[in-house]
Parts: structure tokens; sequence; C-alpha cells
């Protein structure tokens, strides 16, 4: 395993290199003595992609509103090319420590082109509300709610979904990356709890889900200071999502924790795939989050990144990018055939 993280960013190209960095002076900047956020700051860093109603690179884009109150919609992306047969839709969570970037952001909308572009599924990408304006479990109630919305209107696709005729709900998986892959993962456990009539769960996809704990990990020692992620920073969008005087044994942050119930053995919980990078602060909790559920009884599958710090999907240039892509469509076409 990697002891030098800074060594994996050899290979970033530098113009991507500019933008993490411009994006984390903007994050940084914003921050506040008290806990809050600039967004003024944060939307002047935070550059924004339009929608593509005619394709580009491949792939088309529409929005569709859930509840404008609070900011609730879905960016849909969808492959270009045309096929007769069923596409499997992919319900997805962006990153972002549930505090910052939005759906349509340029690097969540990058993102959910390649992987729609990719796997040759449609890609439902959710806008949720952000911490600390509002904090646990306000995420969980948006993406739930996007799924019973999705649930709700499946017999009326073409008016309010924005969803291909051809977009199969009965092959249907929850993703996400980092904080995402958190609220994938409870998302889903909701979504088990609840009778859905038209959609139906067959896997989810946690990226680098961002969990962790009280106690320190091996990796969170190791890479106190990792690129992109440092565990002071993770510490602070704990604390900023947390309950008011909860620590971050609550369940929401350590599934599998001292302080966690199983909700999960007793469910039909879909087959996971979960994604970590060995130079991730986070890499221990994720190896922990996939040994719970495989405990549990429940179908697991690792792919570990030796070299992967966090985030490095979203460089695709990286040979491991890209071979976390191809993992993720075998895991889909797995799945739905």
């Amino acid at each position: 395993m990697s002891t030098n993280p800074s060594s994996t960013f050899q290979n970033v190209p530098w113009t991507r290199r500019f933008y993490r960095s411009m994006l984390g002076f903007g994050i940084r900047f914003s921050g506040r003595s008290d806990g809050t956020i600039n967004r003024c700051i944060t939307n002047l860093f935070d550059l924004k992609a339009p929608l593509s109603k005619n394709p580009r690179d491949g792939v088309r884009t529409t929005d569709t509103v859930v509840d404008a109150t609070r900011n609730l919609y879905f960016r849909v992306f969808v492959p270009s090319v045309d096929r007769d047969a069923n596409m499997p839709v992919i319900i997805y969570f962006h990153g972002g420590g549930f505090a910052y970037m939005q759906a349509n952001s340029i690097a969540c909308d990058d993102l959910c082109r390649r992987l729609c572009k990719k796997t040759g599924a449609v890609i439902v990408s959710v806008n949720y509300r952000l911490t600390p304006e509002h904090k646990y479990p306000c995420q969980y109630e948006d993406g739930f709610d996007v799924v019973k919305f999705i649930d709700d209107n499946a017999n009326t696709n073409s008016g309010n979904l924005n969803l291909p005729s051809n977009a199969n709900l009965k092959q249907c998986f929850i993703a996400g990356d980092s904080a995402g892959g958190n609220l994938a993962h409870h998302v889903a456990v909701k979504a088990c709890e609840y009778e859905l009539r038209n959609v139906e769960l067959i896997g989810l996809i946690a990226i680098q889900p961002f969990f962790g704990g009280e106690e320190r990990t091996d990796s969170e020692i190791r890479l106190a200071d990792g690129p992109v992620l440092s565990v002071k920073g993770s510490d602070r969008l704990w604390k900023m999502f947390l309950p008011e005087g909860s620590d971050r044994d609550h369940p929401a942050c350590n599934v599998f924790g001292p302080k966690s119930v199983d909700n999960i053995s007793r469910l039909k919980f879909p087959a996971t795939m979960v994604v970590a990078g060995g130079v991730d602060p986070l890499h221990d909790s994720q190896i922990k989050y996939y040994e719970g559920l495989k405990k549990c009884g429940k179908e697991a599958y690792l792919i570990d990144y030796p070299n992967a710090f966090h985030s490095f999907y979203g460089v695709p240039e990286l040979e491991d990018s890209a071979l976390a892509m191809e993992e993720l469509k075998n895991f889909v076409w797995k799945l739905i055939n």
C-alpha cells in the first residue's frame, strides 16, 4: 500500500489540479468561525454545467423538479445511442461532505456523464439540501423522497419524470461517491423498509463512501493530511452534519458501530459494490462497511485500489479511474443479465 500520498498526484493533469485547488480554496475561504458557510463564496468557485438537451459527448440531460421549496430536483442523463432493450436506472448522490456541490456542479455533471456513457444506464442525479443549513436527516429524507417520487410517478413517466420510455425501473441501482456513498446506503435502507411498487432496487454502488467513528483508524492516523481530504476536514464536516451533541459513533456515520442497531440482516438489501482507495483517510472505514455487510449475510464486493486518493474516480486520465468505471459497468451488467 502506498506510503507517499503526494505521489498519487503525479499523473493528474495540471488543469484538473488547478480546478481542484481553486475549488478547495473556495471551500476553505468560505468557512466561517461559527461553523456556517458563506454560500456566495462557494458559488463563485463551484461552477455549474448547463443542460444538454442536444447530446453532448454522447449524453443528453434534463432536470425534473420534485419539490421547488427545498430545491429538490434530479438531473437525468440519457445515452444518445439508440437501444431497443430496456436500460437500467442508477439513482446517484453526489459527494461533497453533505455540505458542498450540487447535481449541476461541473464535477458532478462530468462524473455522471461518464458513468452514463460507460454503463449505458440512465443516471438520475439527485440535488439534495446541504448542511449546515440543513442537518441530518434532511439529506436522507430528500434522497428517499426522490426514490418515492419516481416510484409514485412511474406510470406517468413521460410527463413527470423525463425518463426515456425504455428505462427499466425493475433494474434500479442506488449509487454515490463519498458523502453520496453514505447517502446511498441510508436511502437504500429506507427504501428496503418501504414497500415500493414500481421501483426494484437490485444493486448499490458505494464509491469511497464517507463513513467514520470516534476511534481513529490506522488509515486516519497514517493519512491525517491526505490529499483532497484530511482527517481535520472530515471531522469538521461530521460536526456540521450530525445532530447537536452527537459524536462520530452516531449511526449515520458509524453504520456498524457501538451505537448502531442491526437493521440490515432482516432486509432484502441489494447487492453492494464498495470502491476503496489506499491513500484515502477513509479507507479503513470503507473496509469496515464492506465487512459489516458480509457479516450481515449480504452480497457485497470490494474493489480496492492501493494507490488511489479520495475522489480519484473524478480524474478520467488516471488508470485507476478508468479501471473503476469498467468495474462499475461490469457490476451493473452482471446484475441485470
